[in-house]
């Protein structure tokens, strides 16, 4: 799987000028320039930077993303929907601090099914799907 420079730098947590600056210098694995767009690889989920001569030691090595995708229906949208004769989209997609709705959503990857009654999400929900950072999410919305 390939990424670009705004996603290699939230996997690493440095910001995207700094991820440039590591491409210019050649110091991330693999990576090449397309038509106008940097193409990086994932390895283990992250992009694999070489060490460079001079300064402290990286720091985003040491770290081990954690990120994970959770997936669930929010059930007052469906009631809402019925009620009100709308068809707002209900599927809620929560992944870094963003949540976004979708209408239809495919999974490319393994997922996890999730069932806590004794400890709910935030918003209310019992039941979800966790998704790692690695796994492609396809959304589908429709009006």
């Amino acid at each position: 799987m390939k990424v670009g420079t705004k996603e290699a730098a939230e996997l690493l947590r440095i910001c995207t000028q700094r991820v440039r600056q590591l491409l210019k210098e050649g110091r991330i694995k693999g990576a090449e320039k397309g038509d106008r767009f940097w193409e990086i690889p994932l390895f283990d989920g992250k992009p694999e930077v070489k060490e460079g001569r001079r300064g402290p030691k990286p720091n985003w090595k040491k770290r081990v993303s954690k990120a994970i995708s959770r997936i669930c229906v929010n059930q007052h949208l469906i009631r809402s929907n019925s009620k009100h004769g709308t068809n707002k989209p209900v599927i809620r997609v929560e992944s870094r601090g963003i949540i976004r709705y979708f209408h239809s959503l495919e999974i490319n990857g393994s997922c996890k099914v999730v069932y806590r009654p004794d400890k709910p999400l935030s918003c209310g929900a019992k039941l979800w799907l966790e998704v790692a950072s690695d796994v492609m999410l396809t959304a589908f919305v429709y009006s």
